[in-house]
C-alpha cells in the first residue's frame, strides 16, 4: 500500500465503516465498547465527529479546532450522518496537492498524507471497536488493519504510554496467532483477551 497517498485505503476504510454502521440498531446504542469510556452511541458520535475533523483539515488545512464528537443525531440517523460526512471528507481530499500541503491536526502540523494515514489508523481502530461491541456482524478487511497497525507502530513506537498527551493507552499483550485487528487493538490499549470472539 502506498503510504505517500493513503486516499485509496482511507476510502476503503470509510466504506467498511459505513457498512458496519448500517447494522447498528437503536437498542444497541447503550451497549459497552472496547473504548471503556464510550458506549456505542458515544463511539458513533466520535466516529462521525472525527471524520468531520479530518474533512475540515482537508478543506482548510486546519482541523485542530473541530470537536471530534457530534450531537443531535437521532437513534436511527447514524448511517445518514456518517454517509454525509464521509462524502464531505472524500471530496475534501481529492486534490493531489493535499498530500504534501501542511495540515493542522491535534498532534501538530504535518503533511496531508501523514494526517490522513493517522486517521486511517483511528477510523480502522474505532471500526473494530464498534464491530466488537456489535458481535462482529460483518467481515472486516484485514489489509486495512495491517495498514493501521503499521501506522500505529510508527506514530506510537513506545508501547508504554502515560499521561493526557496520548490518545491511546499503553499496549496490551495479545494472544499468539492474533489477527491484525486484535494486534491493532492490543497495540492501542484494548484488551483483546477479554473481548468477544471474532
Amino acid at each position: 500500500m502506498d503510504v505517500t497517498d493513503p486516499r485509496p485505503i482511507y476510502t476503503r476504510a470509510t466504506e467498511q465503516t459505513a457498512a458496519l454502521i448500517k447494522t447498528v440498531t437503536p437498542e444497541r446504542l447503550n451497549s459497552p465498547t472496547p473504548c471503556t469510556e464510550f458506549d456505542v452511541r458515544t463511539l458513533l458520535s466520535h466516529i462521525v465527529g472525527g471524520t468531520l475533523r479530518i474533512a475540515v483539515a482537508g478543506e482548510t488545512g486546519d482541523g485542530g479546532e473541530v470537536r471530534p464528537f457530534v450531537e443531535g443525531v437521532p437513534d436511527d440517523g447514524w448511517p445518514a450522518a456518517y454517509d454525509e460526512v464521509r462524502v464531505r471528507v472524500l471530496r475534501a481530499w481529492e486534490s493531489d496537492e493535499r498530500m504534501t500541503a501542511a495540515v493542522r491536526v491535534p498532534w501538530g502540523e504535518v503533511p496531508g498524507a501523514a494526517a490522513l494515514a493517522g486517521y486511517v489508523m483511528e477510523l480502522v481502530t474505532h471500526t473494530w471497536d464498534l464491530s466488537d461491541a456489535l458481535g462482529h456482524p460483518v467481515e472486516l478487511d484485514p489489509e486495512l488493519a495491517e495498514f493501521a497497525l503499521a501506522t500505529a507502530r510508527q506514530v506510537l513506537p513506545d508501547p508504554v504510554r502515560e499521561g493526557a498527551d496520548f490518545p491511546f493507552a499503553s499496549a496490551r499483550p495479545v494472544p499468539e496467532g492474533a489477527d491484525s485487528y486484535r494486534q491493532l487493538a492490543g497495540w492501542l490499549g484494548r484488551d483483546p483477551v477479554a473481548l468477544s470472539p471474532a
